[in-house]
């Protein structure tokens, strides 16, 4: 426990008064790593700006806009797949670790893009993809033709066969939909793709994969790379016996389905810990003396909280390793009333291994974005609460604007797990939507391309909602900067954390520090106006507070004064309030 104290400075306890979910974390000789108060910002790197007309964003284009995301506030920029790939799953399907996919640029490109990203101060992470390769991969061509040292690089299983016919080895299904397991004519045996039939899974229980794997990370890094995104780290390993996985009994899902079955014996096994452990050493490796900062591995597994908790680096060792949190991605939707909320929150919290830090996602690339999965009214009011919580912020392009999801017909649809699906069935899967291209300015294809089509449709309203517009009134764009120069203030890297229930459908907090300003978050939720007292909650502020950030259906600005007993919020409506009427940030 002393080790925490030197490394982070942090202590961190939870622990309930009143029912009222209190989070310390807070020690005066805390001295932050960079990722802490960050705002991590995911770049689709598809439709962030195409540079060269052919109507897909690339390299060149994420570093024409490095100043919007410097003045924006992000500190780090995390990258969907670049490597060569097919494109068959947009990157995740990767037939070269060491080769940047020509469609996105060069190696002198992203060496380019690295070093201006350096310069403005901003970090930059790679999706990396451990899970699987594509089939065009050499490792994988070599392993169809039983290839030393690449024979067992991959999992191969004999079939089954019943009655003279031949079937899989067992009745695991893909994510994508239909078996796991894919005949190879070459090999005359199946193997297994937990995703698409051209994404086969490497077999970690091969101590040369380790390493291949690791000497790929080693590649990136050495280059000056800051860290990776970990692709579908819950996948990576299997059980050994080839087990048939349960029924889930789930109503209304075909056989083929993935949710047809429950997956003990294909997610979430402890080896992947184990994994995630060794990764970790070599980041840390990195570090080769005190004023150097730290790379770091941010990890993607879908699983209930506590199952996630493991994923987090030993602190005491001053790495920086942790899972990301889905709780609001997962849980959050329009019948979401304040105690869900709290909920959803302190689940995290209370969760964490001491010494740990928290991380808030509320969008990514395959789920709805946030201001279509809830209302677009409401979006100031999540971005409050995401970015005044402690821990990190993770933001998805364009949701700093509001970008909502782009209606994608089925003669327009390129996600391969949609098409898998059909024309009658694709809206229940299809992630098109909210891929769809930056809306820049309201010139030709919203300012992302010159091309005569863009790969994606772009959202219609892009004429009269852009980034250019919002950047000249009030609007999303310009709450979401606020809050984020907010997040550099001391009360909000070290200070308490408060929760409460005002009403219902109301949901509030603090943040305290020491002598510092205390911060109070209030957002309603509900369809209708709420008047709250807060001093019923908070007995100790001031009966006056001054508004610092609102939201822009709130019908308040920053440096109105509010009556702290009867704070009126409309529909949807939040505020972030500040106890000092100074001009302090």
């Amino acid at each position: 426990m002393l080790n925490v104290f030197l490394c982070l400075g942090l202590f961190v306890s939870h622990y309930t008064v009143n029912t009222e979910i209190i989070y310390q974390g807070f020690n005066s000789s805390f001295v932050p790593q960079w990722w802490q108060p960050c705002i991590i910002y995911e770049v689709y790197v598809r439709s962030f700006k195409d540079s060269n007309g052919d109507g897909l964003g690339d390299l060149n284009g994420i570093t024409e806009k490095v100043d919007y995301l410097k003045n924006l506030g992000v500190c780090a920029v995390w990258l969907s797949p670049v490597f060569k790939s097919p494109q068959l799953d947009f990157g995740y399907d990767i037939s070269n670790f060491r080769e940047i996919d020509p469609i996105y640029g060069t190696t002198h490109d992203f060496d380019r893009m690295l070093e201006k990203f350096h310069k403005a101060g901003i970090k930059v992470l790679l999706d990396f993809v451990p899970n699987h390769t594509s089939n065009m991969h050499d490792w994988f061509k070599k392993s169809v033709k039983k290839i030393d040292p690449y024979t067992d690089y991959f999992i191969w299983k004999d079939a089954k066969y019943v009655d003279g016919v031949r079937s899989p080895p067992n009745n695991w299904l893909s994510v994508f939909s239909g078996s796991a397991w894919e005949w190879s004519e070459g090999r005359q045996q199946y193997y297994f793709h937990q995703f698409l039939v051209e994404q086969p899974d490497l077999n970690y229980r091969n101590p040369k994969v380790h390493e291949e794997i690791k000497d790929v990370m080693r590649f990136w890094l050495d280059r000056g790379l800051d860290g990776f995104r970990i692709d579908a780290i819950c996948h990576v390993y299997e059980k050994e016996d080839f087990a048939d996985e349960p029924l889930s009994g789930k109503p209304g899902v075909l056989p083929t389905d993935y949710l047809y079955l429950d997956h003990p014996y294909t997610m979430q096994l402890p080896e992947n810990v184990g994994l995630v452990k060794e990764w970790d050493e070599l980041i840390y490796s990195y570090k080769k003396k005190e004023s150097d900062e730290l790379k770091i591995l941010v990890l993607e597994c879908y699983a209930p909280t506590k199952k996630l908790m493991p994923y987090y680096s030993n602190d005491s060792t001053c790495r920086s390793t942790f899972p990301f949190n889905f709780n609001l991605v997962e849980h959050m939707d329009r019948e979401s009333d304040a105690q869900d909320l709290k909920t959803m929150i302190s689940t995290w919290l209370i969760n964490m291994p001491e010494g740990s830090w928290a991380n808030w996602v509320i969008s990514n690339h395959d789920r709805d974005r946030i201001a279509s999965r809830m209302e677009s009214t409401l979006l100031d009011g999540i971005h409050m609460i995401q970015m005044m919580l402690p821990g990190t912020a993770i933001t998805y392009y364009g949701d700093e604007l509001g970008m909502e999801n782009s209606y994608v017909r089925w003669d327009q649809v390129t996600d391969t797990f949609a098409l898998n699906y059909g024309p009658e069935r694709f809206q229940l899967v299809n992630r098109d939507p909210e891929r769809s291209p930056f809306p820049w300015d309201d010139t030709k294809n919203a300012g992302f391309s010159d091309a005569s089509n863009v790969w994606l449709p772009i959202h219609p309203n892009f004429w009269a909602d852009n980034m250019k517009q919002q950047s000249k009134r009030k609007s999303h764009l310009r709450t979401y900067k606020q809050l984020a120069r907010l997040r550099q203030n001391p009360t909000l890297i070290y200070g308490d954390l408060d929760m409460f229930t005002l009403s219902k459908w109301t949901f509030g907090f603090t943040r305290s520090y020491k002598d510092n300003p205390t911060y109070v978050v209030v957002v309603n939720f509900g369809s209708e106006t709420e008047t709250v007292d807060l001093l019923k909650f908070r007995p100790t502020l001031p009966a006056i507070l001054k508004v610092k950030v609102s939201s822009l259906n709130s019908g308040l600005v920053t440096g109105n004064l509010v009556n702290a007993t009867s704070i009126f919020l409309r529909p949807k409506a939040g505020l972030v309030l500040i106890t000092s009427y100074s001009n302090e940030v």
